[in-house]
């Protein structure tokens, strides 16, 4: 046997093995879509308006801040999303040249329109559609995050169209879907502020304590007002400072842990530029009450004791599940918009069950009606193109488990289709080995001329079907894209079947026999 066909055979056990090995165990390997498994299926709308008005709330606050560090103090602004623009009040005798450089300075995206005693910061339209843009694809990682961490298996998280505001996420395999939206639509917002006043019982007696208004810089939030056990028992109202000290974008690692009272709660650290900012200010602030905010809800308001730098905790009167959960979504960040769900669907997994057994016997029919039909019409060589038909569909089951690819409904649809792909390369070869004998050449010659001839016309029908499976994986969504993945593959793995491995069977029954006076075809 010369070393041509030794590297051949080689080559074909090598991929056998490897596709063997990718497989094994198939029940473990092979993982089911929501199509098959069952699960959840969601598709969400990130409400981008609330991006756009966080934008232009901190760029107002900004400018404030920055315009009193230069001696400029202006009055209370005003936002306004729709007109996608803020309006600051300015009072008399502000040096208006001063103010203009510190917006340009500070809101160098922002058109400034100044005005009599109020000036208009208008933010242009690519600008917002940038932040549209990003606020989308931020929700699009943290949901990941979220559920990545949740322990969902094969989870399908992705944006629908270029610029869409719209989120598809399937979970196959989901027992519990109340608490998965519960864990996705949460914004968990953390910041802790500084008190100004509170608490008090009521909004009337909080602002008495304030001379009948709020401080430009501050506002008004509620919290639970909680007994000596840390029960909530109502409801309390509290002042604080619009500028966080520190947010939840700051935090390093967040984990449940318990309190004073051994109830659960959560602990956080901080990253070492947030640690140092945090220590800096607290100790500065001994003595003074700082609130723990969460989604805009005052959870405690614990009196700075000493310098914290790098960690706190926060109390709420959590269950145990409250407070797991409340962790894994501060360690996952926080949303950058509210989200509206638009569309729910449940699969059971009887379904999905019913829906594998069916796909398994159409599968299976059609591989019994193919090989019939390839030795039926091409003799012997029709065993030939069967080996290479089951090879096919070793290596295409191995190639999607060895990827992690999702088994779908459709998928089974492109594994049946493959069937009957595979062996038309085969039926090309076959016909080509045919003419070239009846035209007076040799066994040898004619599968030679057989498997040149045909490859070109292989070649081209395989690349243009692979070219469209490439748009549909790009492109589609779901079980589109599952169908995609199993094409795919299996166009590559019958290329290789049909032409290399074939062809290899042929030089196999060939070895060593000068003269050869028929073929079986």
């Amino acid at each position: 046997m010369d070393k041509k066909l030794l590297w051949r055979i080689a080559l074909i056990v090598i991929v056998i093995v490897v596709s063997v090995v990718s497989l094994y165990p198939p029940a473990k390997k092979i993982h089911l879509g929501l199509d098959l498994r069952g699960g959840i299926h969601l598709v969400l709308r990130v409400n981008t308006d609330d991006a756009i008005k966080a934008e232009l709330d901190d760029a107002s606050q900004r400018l404030i801040s920055q315009a009193k560090d230069k001696g400029i103090t202006l009055g209370t602004a005003t936002t306004d999303p729709k007109s996608l623009s803020f309006t600051v009040e300015v009072p008399a005798g502000v040096d208006t040249t001063a103010l203009r450089g510190v917006a340009e300075s500070y809101l160098p995206e922002f058109k400034i329109n100044p005005g009599a005693g109020k000036w208009t910061f208008q933010l242009p339209a690519n600008v917002a559609r940038n932040i549209r843009d990003m606020a989308v694809k931020q929700a699009l990682e943290t949901i990941r995050n979220r559920i990545d961490q949740f322990g969902v298996s094969e989870p399908m998280i992705q944006r629908q169209g270029i610029e869409g505001d719209r989120i598809l996420v399937q979970l196959p395999g989901v027992d519990d879907p109340g608490r998965v939206k519960e864990l996705i639509g949460r914004t968990a917002f953390l910041e802790l502020k500084e008190v100004v006043a509170g608490p008090a019982p009521d909004r009337k007696s909080l602002l008495a304590q304030l001379g009948g208004t709020v401080p430009p810089d501050a506002e008004i939030i509620t919290g639970g007002k909680k007994n000596s056990e840390g029960i909530t028992i109502g409801k309390e109202y509290w002042l604080v400072k619009k500028a966080a000290i520190i947010t939840g974008r700051e935090l390093r690692n967040a984990r449940r842990s318990q309190d004073r009272y051994n109830a659960p709660a959560v602990s956080f650290t901080l990253i070492p530029a947030a640690a140092s900012k945090f220590g800096a200010y607290t100790g500065s602030h001994i003595g003074t009450r700082m609130a723990i905010v969460l989604d805009h809800r005052v959870m405690s308001a614990p009196t700075i004791q000493g310098q914290i730098s790098d960690e706190g905790i926060i109390t709420g009167n959590f269950s145990v599940q409250e407070a797991e959960d409340l962790a894994l979504v501060l360690r996952a960040g926080a949303l950058p918009a509210t989200i509206t769900y638009l569309e729910e669907r449940t699969v059971g997994p009887s379904l999905g069950h019913d829906s594998v057994v069916r796909g398994v016997r159409a599968a299976i029919a059609g591989l019994i009606a193919v090989m019939l039909f390839m030795m039926v019409y091409y003799k012997w060589s029709g065993l030939n193109a069967n080996v290479a038909l089951l090879l096919n569909l070793v290596i295409l089951m191995g190639a999607m488990a060895y990827f992690g690819a999702t088994l779908t409904l459709p998928g089974i649809a492109g594994v049946i289709l493959t069937i009957g792909m595979a062996v038309d390369a085969n039926v090309l070869i076959f016909e080509r080995i045919r003419e070239e004998i009846e035209v007076g050449k040799t066994v040898k010659s004619a599968i030679d001329a057989g498997f040149g001839r045909a490859f070109g016309t292989i070649l081209d029908a395989n690349l243009t079907t692979l070219i469209a499976a490439l748009f549909l994986f790009q492109f589609g969504t779901g079980p589109v894209k599952g169908f995609a993945v199993t094409l795919s593959i299996g166009i590559l793995a019958s290329m290789f079947t049909a032409v290399f491995v074939s062809r290899t069977l042929y030089m196999i029954i060939l070895a060593g026999k000068d003269r050869v006076e028929s073929l079986s075809i």
